[in-house]
C-alpha cells in the first residue's frame, strides 16, 4: 500500500469529509532508502509485504459487505459504512412500503458509483446522460404509477435542496415520468439538523420510523384529514 485513507473514526464512512489521507509507513520508510545502497533490498521486501497485505485487506473487504436484496430479489454487496447501512434501509424498507412496485434502476456504492445501472430503461424514461455528480444515491421506477423515485440517502451531504431540485428539474424537462424527490434520514436527530434546507414539494423518510413520511408539499394532503 501507497496512499492510505485516514479518518478520527475507523468506521466512518468513505465519503465523510473528515477523512483523509497519508502515506503508509511501509512505503515512507523504502523512500528514506532511495539512492542509497538499501534501496533494492529494501524495495523487494516492500513488494513482497505489500502483495501479501493487498491479499489480506481484499479477504477483509470480502467480509465487510453490505449485502441488499432488490424488489426483482437479485443480491447486491455494497461496501461496508453507515451511508450504505441506510442505502439498504432504502431498498428493503422504503421501496416496499411507499414504492408501489418500483424497480431499482439505479444504485450507487460509496466505492463504486455505478454498481448498479440501468441505462436503457433511464434513458427510455427520458432521463439525462447519467454524470456522476447529478445521480441521486437510488433511483426505482413504478411503472404503474408512472412516477420516478429520486432518492438521496443522508450521512453528512446530499439533501435535496431548493438549488440542487432546481437544477435537476431543468435537466428533466424531456422526463416522461412523474418525478418525486426524496431525502431518507436515519434518524428524527439527522432529519432536524437539515430540516431547513429541504426543498418545498419533496418527500422525507426517516429509516427510525419507515411507516411515516414527511410531505413538504401539504397543500395538496389537506383533503385526506377530512
Amino acid at each position: 500500500m501507497i496512499v492510505l485513507r485516514s479518518a478520527s473514526i475507523e468506521s466512518q464512512a468513505t465519503n465523510n469529509p473528515s477523512r483523509g489521507y497519508a502515506l503508509s509507513p511501509s512505503f515512507a520508510s523504502l523512500l528514506k532508502d532511495f539512492g542509497t545502497r538499501k534501496w533494492k533490498k529494501h524495495l523487494e521486501t516492500f513488494k513482497k509485504e505489500t502483495k501479501a497485505l493487498k491479499e489480506e485487506l481484499e479477504r477483509k473487504r470480502a467480509l465487510e459487505k453490505i449485502p441488499v436484496i432488490l424488489p426483482d430479489g437479485l443480491e447486491l454487496q455494497l461496501s461496508a459504512g453507515e451511508h450504505n447501512v441506510l442505502q439498504k434501509a432504502i431498498i428493503e424498507e422504503f421501496l416496499p412500503l411507499f414504492g408501489m412496485g418500483a424497480e431499482v434502476l439505479y444504485i450507487g456504492d460509496t466505492s463504486d458509483k455505478f454498481l448498479f445501472l440501468k441505462q436503457d430503461k433511464l434513458t427510455e424514461l427520458g432521463y439525462f446522460t447519467v454524470e456522476h455528480e447529478e445521480l441521486p444515491d437510488v433511483i426505482a421506477y413504478s411503472e404503474e404509477k408512472n412516477i420516478l423515485f429520486l432518492i438521496e440517502a443522508y450521512h453528512s451531504t446530499g439533501q435535496w435542496s431548493e438549488i440542487r431540485v432546481k437544477k435537476i428539474r431543468e435537466k428533466l424537462m424531456e422526463c416522461q415520468a412523474n418525478i418525486v424527490y426524496i431525502t431518507a434520514f436515519e434518524s428524527l436527530e439527522s432529519f432536524r439538523r437539515k430540516a431547513a434546507e429541504i426543498a418545498w414539494e419533496t418527500e422525507v423518510w426517516v429509516a427510525d420510523f419507515p411507516e411515516h413520511l414527511i410531505h413538504f408539499n401539504g397543500y395538496k394532503f389537506l383533503e385526506i384529514h377530512k
